[in-house]
């Protein structure tokens, strides 16, 4: 069996991947401030700005495929925290891209829609020109540009609005960024409590489903290609729009849900209006089933249950 390493096994997308990937690989995970078990993964605690501690544990399991699934991307912190998010968002990818060269592992880190300003109708590929808005968006795009100098084995999956079921973020737990949730669990929180929530209607991307993510991440694992891949849902909405899927497939009354444009929130740092991704490339090189954001909630639904 290969060994796989996921740092930031502790969240969303790394949980998943991990639960996808147990039986095919020999597993290893992190976590940094959020500790969680995952049945046939071995889990260290691991902070990946600490160098010393990060070569270490690398030589130590001496895997075979790393996927950095740790990150700050909580937009506004990223904003007035700049030099931790380089740290975190930059830095230390680049130096985990170094290490895998070293021993001859393969190396998966996560990019994002922000990468891009939004104002382009169509939605974008793998070529188009980045120009990212904040600060959180620059530090994905530095950290592309830096693996890709260092890397001869490596893929890149850009991706957008993540969500599903993580134990961690069921019970509260926060994140170095301070986020404790989701979106759509923080959706489901308020209108289970019958709270009115207002939501942009002028932002649009393409809402992700974590275990679709965790098998297009695991299929870049195994591709003898390098190089950016869109790997995202099928569907480009808006917030507003999402959050009615969301409430008419979890039965919740939709009329708790009002749109408002984001000129009325003071958020610190600016958001791409439309920066949907284009996902062919990904469907061409896969067989994987890429959700729709209505199938994604569906199925999101039917387990819920396993995380009561």
């Amino acid at each position: 069996m290969k060994k796989l390493l996921i740092i930031g096994a502790s969240g969303l997308t790394g949980y998943q991947m991990a639960l996808l990937a147990q039986d095919e690989y020999h597993l290893f995970g992190t976590y940094n401030h959020r500790n969680i078990e995952i049945p046939g993964c071995d889990v260290f605690h691991l902070d990946k700005t600490d160098f010393q501690q990060t070569k270490k544990l690398i030589e130590k399991i001496s895997p075979d495929i790393i996927v950095d699934c740790s990150a700050l991307h909580n937009v506004d912190y990223c904003e007035t925290h700049q030099e931790e998010t380089l740290l975190v968002n930059v830095k230390a990818p680049k130096f985990i891209a170094e290490k895998c060269e070293e021993i001859g592992a393969r190396f998966i880190y996560i990019s994002t829609d922000y990468v891009f300003d939004g104002t382009q109708e169509s939605p974008y590929t793998e070529e188009s020109k980045p120009n990212p808005l904040n600060f959180y968006g620059t530090s994905k795009l530095k950290a592309e540009r830096e693996i890709a100098n260092v890397s001869s084995n490596y893929a890149i999956g850009r991706t957008s609005l993540v969500f599903g079921w993580n134990p961690n973020e069921l019970s509260g737990k926060k994140s170095s960024s301070g986020k404790t949730m989701n979106y759509v669990i923080w959706v489901l929180g308020m209108l289970r409590k019958h709270e009115k929530v207002r939501i942009v209607n002028d932002q649009y991307s393409n809402p992700t489903y974590a275990p679709n993510l965790a098998e297009m991440l695991l299929s870049l694992a195994e591709l003898d290609q390098n190089g950016i891949f869109h790997t995202a849902g099928q569907s480009c909405v808006n917030r507003y729009e999402f959050t009615l899927e969301i409430a008419d497939v979890f039965n919740i009354d939709k009329r708790l849900i009002s749109p408002v444009l984001s000129s009325e929130f003071n958020q610190v740092a600016d958001r791409p209006n439309k920066p949907c991704l284009n996902i062919y490339r990904i469907e061409k090189l896969s067989d994987i089933d890429i959700l729709t954001s209505r199938e994604a909630l569906i199925k999101m639904k039917k387990n819920e249950e396993k995380y009561e």
